[in-house]
């Protein structure tokens, strides 16, 4: 990920950081795949792993923010070392927060377990929102070991479609809940659980456009998709 420099030792803290990132990744990815789990199983256990693994994720995030300030104050980097160490450190803020609603759904989860209903509710579409959004951290955390901008412009293209997957589960089920009062209170909990499989897409969202502005200089957040093709063309 990182080019050479004079200072062999800048060389290993640039590459330690990055390392730390990628198993922070990894701690979230198997947060959100017990996460998964969890729902499509209303597993107990599944959602207890959930939530032993934030701590070793919180623990993590605190120990890069320190290596991180700790080379810019020792190192004062310029350009591209600097764009590197800042996107490392907003990638960072981007995986804890994966993880936080990774802990939320497996929250929602027990309280759906806990209410009774759980295998009356209509999950099915909602396993399928949360497999697209846990391949799509897959694909942020490789583009952005690789820098590869062609594969952040898919991701921000994948993106679209777990907010379409939102929007028709939500719909879906508002007229659950019209149908069968009763169901209300377990359907919010489903309801806040669909949010946060959507904001874990956002977030491997924003690692995309991190990659984009690292490698281009070009910062694209809040820019429509096409303009963004157009800058990459």
């Amino acid at each position: 990920m990182t080019e050479k420099h004079l200072s062999s030792q800048f060389d290993s803290e640039l590459n330690q950081v990055s390392a730390r990132v990628m198993e922070l990744g990894g701690l979230v990815e198997a947060q959100i795949r017990a996460a998964i789990t969890a729902l499509a199983q209303f597993s107990e256990s599944a959602a207890a792993e959930v939530e032993q693994i934030e701590q070793r994720v919180n623990a993590l995030e605190v120990q890069i923010d320190h290596e991180l300030t700790t080379i810019i104050a020792r190192r004062q980097p310029t350009a591209r070392d600097l764009r590197l160490l800042m996107a490392f450190s907003k990638a960072t803020a981007n995986l804890e927060r994966m993880g936080d609603e990774a802990t939320r759904m497996a929250r929602m989860c027990r309280s759906i377990i806990d209410s009774g209903a759980a295998r009356a509710l209509p999950t099915g579409d909602l396993r399928l929102a949360a497999d697209l959004a846990s391949s799509l951290l897959r694909k942020a955390l490789d583009a952005f070991a690789r820098l590869d901008t062609r594969a952040a412009l898919a991701i921000l293209k994948e993106d679209d479609l777990i907010d379409r997957e939102f929007d028709g589960f939500v719909r879906k089920l508002v007229t659950y809940m019209m149908e069968d009062p009763r169901k209300i209170s377990p359907s919010l909990d489903l309801l806040f659980l669909a949010k946060a499989i959507e904001r874990i897409g956002d977030h491997s969202k924003n690692v995309a456009e991190l990659i984009i502005y690292l490698v281009e200089g070009r910062d694209v957040r809040h820019r429509a998709l096409h303009e963004i093709e157009s800058a990459l063309a």
